[in-house]
């Protein structure tokens, strides 16, 4: 069970939806017969569970079953996401699952290579993860529980995913990539200003990825085998972004959904907003 903000939402639907029923069983018929058709007035506590109860309840359902929103914190994602961007979530992508709890009760399908996900951090200790894909432990290593993580599925279960001169091997084949220029960063992105952008082909998917050609790939040359019910993810900041590389796979059940649009640009540390952002489809 996770203390966020779905878990909230869903404490107050189920609060002020009880007193509005034990309202309506117990006490409204109650009051009525006192008043003997003389006008008495609703208890405050009641009318504001009778008031709030359909609204709360009805951003419930959305939040947890079509869409939730979520806001970019870091530039790991760039140049797909910048930081400020706010995107809609797709929760209905991979199956359906009841809010707090994540229990799926119906699988609507299975995520995809190229799909960039939201998740939450694995939170791996270090023996565990070290045991299970070979990473050394570092600094990286803190668990970080019910905090959310955007990032690119790249690996599938049974995948061998491989990073050498920083381009991915898939199952032994490397994925393609063709240079685009170089990139140049607008607001709290500047700093990624000179990169190398790249288009990068997963499967059905092409999209764009940042390489910083004077940053020295300190993993070296490490191989991963996916394990069944897990993914490897990696940012497209791909000198910026700790991923996969660094922590792990993330389990199926960690998934929250897909990235879909971006319904707002706001840069709060430049304060500043790009209309340009609105209505983008994320790929």
């Amino acid at each position: 069970m996770r203390l966020d903000f779905a878990t909230l939402l869903t404490a107050l639907a189920a609060l002020t939806g009880l007193i509005w029923l034990a309202d309506a069983m117990f006490f409204a018929k109650r009051r009525a017969e006192i008043a003997a058709g003389a006008e008495v007035a609703e208890p405050v506590i009641v009318e504001y569970a009778r008031s709030f109860f359909p609204v709360i309840f009805i951003v419930l359902l959305i939040r947890s079953f079509l869409f939730e929103p979520f806001r970019i914190p870091s530039s790991s994602m760039m140049p797909t996401l910048l930081i400020g961007d706010f995107i809609a979530v797709n929760k209905f992508s991979y199956g359906l699952k009841l809010p707090v709890l994540d229990y799926e009760f119906l699988d609507l399908g299975s995520p995809e290579r190229g799909d960039v996900v939201v998740f939450r951090y694995p939170g791996y200790t270090c023996p565990e993860q070290k045991e299970r894909s070979g990473s050394p432990c570092g600094h990286a290593w803190r668990p970080v529980p019910a905090q959310d993580y955007i990032k690119r599925i790249v690996g599938l279960p049974g995948d061998s995913i491989a990073y050498r001169g920083k381009r991915i091997f898939v199952n032994g084949k490397p994925v393609q990539v063709a240079e685009q220029g170089r990139y140049v960063g607008v607001g709290s992105g500047r700093g990624s200003t000179g990169h190398e952008i790249y288009s990068e082909q997963l499967d059905a998917t092409e999209h764009l990825l940042l390489v910083d050609p004077l940053r020295f790939d300190s993993r070296g040359e490490n191989e991963w085998v996916v394990p069944e019910g897990h993914y490897f993810v990696m940012g497209d900041n791909r000198d910026n972004s700790e991923d996969s590389r660094f922590w792990g796979f993330v389990p199926d059940r960690n998934l929250v959904g897909k990235a879909s649009l971006i319904w707002m640009n706001l840069d709060l540390d430049e304060m500043r907003m790009d209309f340009t952002r609105v209505g983008t489809v994320i790929h």
